[in-house]
């Protein structure tokens, strides 16, 4: 796509720095905090309409599993090269044990993640079903999941794990899917750290003091409690969520729009995207520009930086189907040809 000149100059002055903090990503130390959850997608052709009731009846073909959620945002900073620790809850089930293979894939230390035998790892499952020579479509999502918290003894257990290693990394990260993790102890401890990142669905005000929230339109918008639909209630909203957070940086993702950061300092710029086309699936997209972002500010990055890093990061994983994360290699890449394609 076409950017404007004014962001392209700045974005080519701004390069060889781009490059520098790249590759400062595998330096940076993450402690990820948040709900756990594991995404199935499971696919089939469909066979004939059931005679038992008037539904498809698909033969499978293939079960997927990925970490979901704030697993998803363990496994962007790992993706990233970064060195990073998981801190959350799984349940005493295969779908808990699967989060914990795929994470000693990545080389992610689980010493934070405790087995809550009460309540099951939160699990979304994708449904997917194609005719012969048809496109796959998703037809159903079936979640597991316990509306119940963690009990105050595992909670505790959380609270101690993050009070010994809040000093031993740059940045703190909070994934709140509102599963129960992010409890009041959690969040006051997690808080004790000089660069916290909060990517939360809803109530942001839980978290305030932190570094920077990273919420999407819709999260804004309920946050501020009106819509957010032109540059005008933009502003207003993004201002209105500094104070109410009391954050360094409010960065709101726009989508196909880009992204837009709201600094306590005044600050305020908006990031076109660098991917309008070529988007198949936004799925986990939020979570790579989080982990992209903090990476580049515990590299030593502006905001102005740091949110080009992270519109950079999503610009890669909307290109593929399901949740997604990227790597350094294909930052670069994807920045040396971004500039390319402009100049």
């Amino acid at each position: 796509m076409t950017i404007s000149h004014d962001f392209f100059s700045q974005l080519t002055q701004a390069a060889p720095r781009l490059f520098e903090l790249l590759s400062a990503f595998s330096q940076v130390r993450v402690l990820v905090i948040g709900d756990l959850a594991l995404d199935e997608f499971m696919t089939g052709e469909v066979e004939r309409v059931s005679r038992e009731a008037p539904v498809m009846i698909l033969r499978h073909e293939s079960t997927r599993q990925v970490p979901g959620c704030g697993a998803n945002s363990v496994c962007n900073f790992a993706s990233l090269g970064a060195s990073v620790q998981a801190a959350g809850f799984i349940g005493n089930d295969d779908q808990g044990r699967a989060i914990q293979r795929l994470f000693a894939e990545q080389i992610v230390n689980t010493d934070g993640i405790f087995v809550d035998g009460d309540r099951p790892t939160v699990t979304k499952t994708r449904i997917s079903g194609h005719a012969r020579q048809s496109v796959t479509q998703q037809m159903v999502r079936v979640d597991r999941k316990s509306d119940a918290l963690p009990s105050l003894a595992l909670q505790q257990k959380l609270v101690n794990y993050i009070q010994q290693q809040i000093h031993q990394v740059d940045c703190v990260v909070c994934s709140d899917y509102g599963d129960g993790t992010m409890t009041a102890p959690v969040i006051e401890v997690a808080l004790a750290h000089h660069r916290v990142i909060v990517d939360a669905q809803k109530d942001l005000h839980r978290f305030a003091g932190a570094t920077v929230f990273t919420p999407n339109v819709p999260e804004a918008e309920k946050a501020v409690g009106y819509a957010i639909a032109d540059e005008a209630s933009l502003h207003r909203a993004g201002n209105e969520l500094l104070s109410q957070t009391k954050a360094d940086m409010v960065l709101i993702t726009r989508g196909g729009d880009g992204m837009t950061f709201f600094s306590k300092t005044g600050n305020n710029q908006s990031i076109p995207a660098f991917n309008r086309t070529d988007v198949f699936d936004v799925t986990g997209a939020g979570d790579t520009v989080t982990a992209a972002l903090t990476l580049a500010l515990g590299a030593g990055a502006s905001i102005w930086e740091a949110a080009v890093l992270g519109n950079l990061a999503a610009s890669i994983v909307v290109r593929e189907f399901g949740t997604a994360t990227t790597t350094v290699t294909a930052m670069r890449q994807a920045l040396s040809a971004l500039l390319m394609d402009q100049s």
